[in-house]
């Protein structure tokens, strides 16, 4: 897979894509990240990318050329799955939607910032919105580094064990029901019976009427239907 990320501020992903589970799917060849300063596409010398409002709202407004002109360079190069804009009004990022995005060869992501982007790179370049929560940030950026590791994970081959994501809370639409490691015995505090049992029906049936009495507990809204 890979992913290109169109930002004004790309030190900000040095730290999230050089740790962990992304730096060693990069390393072995499962992902690409691909980070491109939209400044480098303006039209002026002093690499100005937005501008006032037009109606005289408050705040500025990320251009359409630098982004535009960004955008038509990538694609000419090769054909994107998606063109993805992380904004507040999006669609809310969910694990469907990663499992969904993981299957795609080629997305793009575009980070915004101050009030937004212009309308018409909406209504002519942009596939499809996402945000990761009803809230606003500064700036695309942190959004864009969530939903590229909530991707990337899923790419098989990417964790250790091929497994693992398939038991994450929500992959079922339950939350996860709770796990144990060792001692057995800390302090008095026990890991439960079953999960010592070796019973690997026994452990199934009680993980899932955990993971059902939790998610029916924190979050019943997804029990619904």
């Amino acid at each position: 897979m890979r992913i290109d990320i169109l930002t004004i501020f790309p030190a900000m992903f040095e730290g999230p894509f050089t740790e962990s589970i992304i730096k060693r799917a990069i390393a072995r060849g499962y992902a690409e990240i691909h980070i491109h300063n939209i400044r480098d596409f303006a039209a002026n010398k002093h690499r100005k990318v937005d501008d006032y409002v037009f109606g005289g709202s408050a705040g500025m407004v990320m251009m359409v050329q630098p982004i535009a002109d960004l955008i038509d360079k990538l694609k000419a190069e090769r054909i994107y799955d998606e063109v993805i804009f992380l904004t507040p009004d999006g669609e809310i990022l969910s694990q469907g939607i990663a499992n969904q995005l993981s299957l795609h060869g080629n997305i793009m992501l575009l980070c915004g910032h101050y009030k937004g982007i212009d309308e018409r790179l909406r209504e002519h370049y942009i596939t499809r919105e996402i945000s990761i929560g009803d809230y606003v940030l500064s700036g695309g950026e942190l959004a864009a580094a969530v939903l590229t590791d909530s991707i990337i994970r899923l790419i098989p081959g990417v964790l250790g064990d091929e497994t693992s994501a398939l038991s994450d809370s929500f992959q079922d639409g339950l939350l996860s029901p709770p796990v144990y490691t060792r001692p057995s015995d800390y302090k008095g505090w026990k890991v439960p019976d079953v999960l010592l049992s070796g019973n690997e029906k026994e452990i199934k049936d009680w993980n899932y009427r955990q993971a059902l009495e939790r998610t029916r507990k924190r979050r019943p809204g997804l029990l619904n239907g």
